[in-house]
């Protein structure tokens, strides 16, 4: 017994050491989480309305992490073997209507023309000196593909690759992407360091490799808004272009860019200690924000923060017992003021979890998620 403990007292002395001094591109930053006591103020918990959301287009194919609905109310997700689907409203009959050969992960309907180059570009109708523009441009698909860049795919399926680097560097995980009602084109490239096989490594560095950019169909040119984000992911234009918001999973919190006024080019924080780890968000255009929950915290994660050694052990241990998300469906609305208005939570072993989009259109929301087999919808609390 004593010869058995000796050998695993080796065994890990020798591990430690090799997770410690072991070459290895994992650098973690010391950092303290805010307390999760200290939460903003939210409704109690509703775990009703989350419970009865229907799931559509269930087991078509897997991980459907952002859905976006046209102007003729079909359904649009993109999935893990890189396809774009198309769905009734109803969630049925399902084609495939592109493949970008990535993984699509955020997408918006661009409204208006994607390069106004004149009025041949906008007109719809005649011939090319037809300037008739009774009929509403054909909608622009913006994707956010994690391995292939900003995309853009037009009515027929075709893709066009905008952009796939700015600044220095080359976009590493293209996330979210929201559309302004001027045509500029917001997007978030969650970490330039670390891929989507490794976004679990990212946040345990907190090492801040992500990025807020926008690009302008005017002059084809993505650039930098803001770097230094913890995973920025997702993102959602506010009321009247007036700022963009981006959330950053691996701080617990929204932070706020202006784009307008006398604070604009600033940033600040919108809403901060957020009680789980924010994926994408949206505006309704009516005054609230929709945030999905991709998790609740994990009190060892915010533990470990200022022990940068010890994440570098824990990074070396096989992710199957490395600290896991749970299996919760949470939502919150927030008002333009950051404060929490609706609270919707599901806890059951069955819920639809992890949420990562919500979209609402109309009277309904949307949502999605990074590994379930279908995307599903609600009624707006």
């Amino acid at each position: 017994m004593k010869k058995l403990l000796f050998i695993l007292l080796i065994a890990l002395v020798a591990f430690i050491g090799y997770a410690l001094f072991w070459p290895s591109s994992f650098a973690p930053v010391a950092w303290n989480a805010p307390d999760v006591r200290a939460t903003p103020s939210a409704p109690a918990a509703d775990d009703e309305k989350l419970a009865n959301a229907t799931r559509l287009a269930d087991g078509v194919a897997r991980g459907p992490e952002d859905v976006a609905v046209d102007d003729q109310g079909r359904i649009y997700a993109g999935y893990e073997d890189g396809t774009i689907r198309r769905f009734d409203a109803d969630g049925n009959n399902g084609e495939v209507f592109a493949t970008t050969n990535g993984r699509p992960l955020g997408l918006a309907f661009q409204r208006a023309p994607l390069f106004d180059d004149g009025p041949a570009a906008r007109s719809t109708g005649g011939d090319a000196n037809n300037e008739d523009t009774t009929q509403p441009p054909q909608q622009t698909l913006i994707v956010a593909d994690a391995d292939k860049g900003l995309l853009a795919i037009d009515a027929g399926g075709d893709i066009t690759v905008l952009t796939h680097g700015a600044g220095d560097a080359a976009f590493a995980f293209t996330d979210d992407v929201d559309v302004a009602d001027d045509g500029t084109i917001y997007f978030t490239d969650a970490s330039s360091k670390y891929g989507k096989n490794n976004y679990r490594a990212d946040i345990l560095e907190h090492g801040g490799h992500g990025r807020l950019l926008k690009y302008d169909p005017k002059t084809r040119q993505a650039s930098v808004l803001l770097s230094g984000l913890q995973f920025a992911n997702g993102v959602a234009v506010g009321p009247d272009d007036a700022y963009v918001l981006v959330t950053e999973t691996g701080s617990y919190r929204v932070t706020r860019y202006w784009l307008t006024g006398p604070k604009a080019g600033q940033h600040d924080i919108f809403v901060d200690n957020l009680p789980g780890f924010p994926d994408g968000i949206s505006f309704n255009e009516n005054g609230t924000f929709w945030l999905a929950l991709f998790a609740p915290r994990d009190r060892t994660l915010d533990w470990l923060a200022p022990y940068a050694w010890l994440r570098k052990i824990v990074f070396r241990l096989p992710e199957a017992i490395q600290p896991q998300p749970a299996h919760v469906g949470h939502l919150l609305g927030l008002d333009t003021d950051g404060r929490i208005v609706t609270n919707l939570e599901d806890r059951r072993a069955e819920a639809f979890a992890p949420v990562t989009s919500v979209q609402q259109v109309e009277n309904t929301l949307y949502l999605g998620s990074l590994t379930a087999d279908s995307f599903a919808r609600l009624p707006v609390p």
